[in-house]
Order: C-alpha cells, then sequence, then structure tokens
C-alpha cells in the first residue's frame, strides 16, 4: 500500500472515531437539557441509582466539575523549568477523573473488567461505588454533595485527617458543586417523569 493511501486512511480511521465520541452536552447547567440530549446518559444514571442508593444529582454535579462531561478529560502537565512538559499531574482520566489505582479497585471490587473511564455508564456507576463507600467508610450521606466531593477530591483517609481545611480554595469548589447538585435536584423533579417514558427509545437503543 502507497504512503498516500496508507494516510488517508488512517485519517479516516481518525475521523470515524471522533464522530463516534459523545460530545459533551450543550447545556450542562441543566440537567434536564443533559438527559434529552443524552437519554443513554439517563437510564445508565438510574441504574447507578438503583445499585448504589445515590441520587443522581450528586454525582453529575461532581461529573461536571470534575470533567465538564468530557470523556477523554486529562489533568494538566508538570513544566519542568516552567515550560517542558514533564509527565501529568496525576493519572485521572475520563469522564469521572478516576485515578488509575481507584478505578483498578472499583474493578476489583465490582467484578466489572471490561470498565472503561472514557465510558459514561462505567464512570457514573464507579461514580456512585465512591460516594456510597465514602458513607460506610466516613458516615457522609449521600445526599451531601459538598462533603462527598471534598472525600472525592482528598481521598477517604485525606477527608478523615481533615487536608481540605487547608485549602479554602478547595471547600470554596465544593461549595459550588454542592449548590450545583441542589440545582440538578430541582431540576431533575420537573423532568423525571417525562424522561422516563423515554421506555421505548431504551428498548431499542439502551
Amino acid at each position: 500500500m502507497s504512503l498516500r493511501k496508507t494516510f488517508l486512511l488512517t485519517s479516516a480511521s481518525v475521523l470515524l472515531l471522533s464522530s463516534c465520541a459523545t460530545p459533551p452536552p450543550k447545556n450542562p447547567e441543566n440537567i434536564c437539557e443533559i438527559f434529552r440530549e443524552h437519554r443513554d446518559w439517563y437510564f445508565a444514571a438510574k441504574d447507578m441509582r438503583e445499585r448504589w442508593g445515590v441520587p443522581i444529582h450528586v454525582p453529575m454535579s461532581m461529573m461536571y466539575q470534575e470533567s465538564s462531561f468530557r470523556h477523554d478529560a486529562i489533568p494538566p502537565r508538570y513544566y519542568l523549568l516552567g515550560f517542558i512538559p514533564w509527565g501529568r499531574v496525576s493519572s485521572a482520566y475520563g469522564y469521572s477523573q478516576a485515578k488509575t489505582m481507584t478505578w483498578k479497585d472499583y474493578i476489583r471490587e465490582t467484578n466489572n473488567s471490561g470498565a472503561d473511564r472514557d465510558d459514561f455508564d462505567d464512570a457514573i456507576d464507579f461514580m456512585g461505588w465512591f460516594i456510597f463507600k465514602t458513607q460506610k467508610i466516613n458516615g457522609v450521606s449521600k445526599w451531601d454533595a459538598y462533603n462527598q466531593y471534598l472525600n472525592y477530591h482528598e481521598g477517604w483517609g485525606g477527608f478523615k485527617h481533615k487536608s481540605y481545611k487547608r485549602k479554602p480554595w478547595l471547600m470554596k469548589v465544593s461549595r459550588k458543586v454542592d449548590n450545583r447538585a441542589r440545582r440538578y435536584s430541582s431540576q431533575l423533579k420537573s423532568c423525571e417523569k417525562e424522561l422516563d417514558h423515554g421506555w421505548l427509545w431504551r428498548l431499542f437503543f439502551g
């Protein structure tokens, strides 16, 4: 095969894969609009709620903060001497920004060996698992988006030792997550029945 043909084939493959990637929602401030645009996300979020007992609005608010609903979100790089790219700030990746070691714990505990961090269904289930465990380990309500996010950011041990107290910026971000979760909760109440009526959609496309 000629170099030109190889280049064209590779380019076409990249374009095809790009077109298959789910784009971030156009209106991420409104959970009803998010789920109307991505109806399969709603059913994945419902499955998460049924499995872990976690209200949908909490992990959705946390996910918005973590990745802006981008499937391939990655942390910023370190820069050696201020300008030479040198690795990543952390191993976090995907919708949930799950770190590699925590993701492996999730896979081991749930026996979900095929899970991918850039798949929304797996990412929302991971967050449900984490929130469920946060309640068990640190006694934080599944509905408490503020303290759940502090656990998510600092880890269970960090939260126990109140590492967030040294990070006023993080507590400010957690308050932002909590406020968004409250808005999402109110919004979802207004459209959940409508979204549930999409069972025919799930039958054929879910």
